[in-house]
């Protein structure tokens, strides 16, 4: 009996080991990436202009490509062409199986007459809502793609309200002449007297237990859609297409599977409120690559859903690729957040360049939120002329953080609090930024455990850290940071700056603030120990700073 027992146990730790070592080898890593299933399509084609579509600008040619992709979805599928020129439609619902297929200068452009889009229950912010219907649907399919050459145009002009300082004095008096109403301080227009309404009067678009879809028609054309919506569907492409003008986000994947994003373009005017470019939100297994976006707000966007309602839902965005990728104008190049409550996980981000862009990789939560963002892999970004931070984590997004040093009251940890961790970022160049690495997290949830090595970063000013905790900067340049090299840390704990070099600044100055700063190491930094300027402040002293 003792022999047999000893047989069991010797059975469970090689079992246990194997069951180990099997799930360290399936962990995801660069040299074990995702994978990502690509839908496959007959060959059968079925044009557009068999089904009476014209191309003329102005008929307008929903039924037609509707009913082209009825008839090829229920054939087993195939391709849905959309041959060159000028075609005007209304919402496209896609079905299983279809490829719908732009040609070289097929120019798909969607109609400004609101009234062609129905109000339907949709998603604002991670939360249901009334919106009108988006210009391209697909929700619980598989196996569907939209691909080709051609541009889709999303007239988004005709939806968005803007206010007079986004535009030239030339460009404001021709929105005035083109219709609409302006505001009595003259300072916004509107596209529609609806718009106005709901704007003045600050409506809710979000849907409660006693309101009903109807209730929504006196603000309808307020409730702007997104370009192109892929809602609970499998197996995905999107490929080689232009997509453009939207009402508000271009591309919105919702709790999607295997989708692969490839060579396409996405544009919107720099004025453009909610214009992002792709917002991926609760969605696994995701390839991103090869793509240009030049946008109105946030490019390559992470989410997973808003406070209590992305909590519930609990699911993160995960096992996702994004490489060479090209990020003009908009709010940030690489985003998570700030709708993250369902989490994100085993994001890995590589060779791609932001140029001109607000922000650079961009953190944003806030209390409330909950939700874990961990396993965040980054390196080989090129930046340039960033306006703000290049990397950047705030924990107090759209809320007021305290002043330096104030003191706060900390509230307890619970469900609501977000959580950021376990990010590594290398190889990063950054050739002009206000600041090259700012982090604030909470005084109840540091931002933990980040890594940054082999970075060059021309900023006006180096690094802020304020209520982090396990922090490495490794082999870092600082270039063009003023008469010295600014480095600020407020609560900080358990943080390492390791080879910094500073290529101007004849000296380094190191202020350290808080009761709650310990730990703080500074090594191989190039310059004699007199040329380091430390200042203790507000609780802070000289025991939490080694070199």
């Amino acid at each position: 009996m003792r022999n047999l027992k000893k047989m069991y146990l010797w059975l469970a730790l090689v079992v246990g080991s194997n069951q180990c070592l099997f799930a360290q080898n399936n962990s995801y890593s660069w040299q074990n990436l995702p994978k990502i299933n690509r839908p496959v399509f007959k060959a059968d084609t079925f044009s557009i202009i068999n089904h009476g579509a014209v191309a003329n600008g102005s008929t307008l040619n929903t039924k037609a490509i509707n009913n082209a992709i009825a008839q090829c979805s229920a054939g087993g599928g195939g391709v849905v062409l959309i041959p060159d020129g000028y075609w005007l439609s209304g919402p496209i619902y896609l079905k299983n199986n279809v490829n719908l297929h732009l040609s070289n200068n097929a120019f798909l452009q969607f109609t400004a007459d609101f009234n062609q889009y129905k109000i339907i229950e949709g998603n604002y912010e991670g939360k249901p809502s009334a919106r009108n219907e988006s210009p391209i649907m697909a929700v619980g399919l598989q196996n569907i793609a939209i691909t080709g050459n051609g541009i889709i145009d999303g007239n988004g002009d005709a939806w968005r309200m803007v206010n007079r300082d986004q535009l030239t004095e030339r460009e404001w008096k021709a929105k005035i002449a083109s219709g609409g109403l302006v505001s009595t301080d003259n300072k916004v227009w509107f596209p529609s007297a609806k718009t106005k309404k709901a704007y003045l009067e600050k409506s809710s678009v979000l849907l409660s237990d006693n309101k009903k879809l109807s209730d929504f028609e006196p603000i309808k054309d307020y409730l702007r859609p997104n370009l192109v919506l892929i809602s609970k569907c499998q197996q995905v492409l999107l490929e080689g297409v232009t997509f453009q003008n939207s009402p508000a986000w271009n591309l919105h994947p919702f709790m999607s599977q295997h989708l692969t994003v490839s060579n396409i373009r996405v544009k919107n005017p720099d004025y453009a409120q909610n214009g992002d470019g792709i917002d991926i939100e609760s969605c696994s297994n995701v390839l991103l690559e090869n793509s240009v976006f030049d946008v109105g707000d946030d490019a390559i966007c992470i989410k997973s859903g808003k406070d209590e309602e992305g909590r519930k839902r609990n699911t993160p965005t995960e096992n996702v690729i994004i490489r060479n990728n090209t990020v003009y104008a908009g709010h940030g190049g690489f985003v998570v957040g700030s709708e993250m409550s369902g989490g994100a996980r085993n994001i890995f981000v590589s060779d791609c360049s932001f140029i001109g862009t607000d922000k650079g990789l961009r953190f944003k939560t806030t209390r409330g939120r909950g939700g874990v963002v961990e396993k965040i892999y980054i390196k080989n970004i090129n930046m340039s002329n960033i306006v703000q931070e290049a990397i950047y984590f705030d924990m107090y997004y759209w809320t007021k953080p305290p002043l330096p040093n104030q003191k706060v009251e900390v509230p307890t940890v619970s469900v609501e609090t977000p959580q950021f961790k376990d990010v590594e970022i290398e190889n990063v160049v950054c050739n002009g930024a206000s600041k090259g690495i700012f982090m604030r997290g909470l005084p109840e949830m540091a931002v933990k455990n980040i890594s940054i090595k082999n970075t060059f970063l021309k900023a006006n000013v180096g690094i802020e850290l304020i209520d982090v905790e396990g922090i490495k900067v490794e082999n870092t340049i600082v270039a063009d940071s003023g008469s010295s090299a600014n480095i600020y840390v407020e609560n900080g704990r358990d943080i390492l700056l390791s080879g910094l070099k500073f290529k101007t600044a004849p000296n380094i100055s190191l202020d350290i603030n808080g009761e709650r700063s310990r730990s703080v190491v500074m090594e191989n930094y190039g310059l004699p120990k007199s040329n380091v300027e430390t200042k203790f402040n507000h609780g802070a002293n000289k025991e939490a700073l080694r070199y």
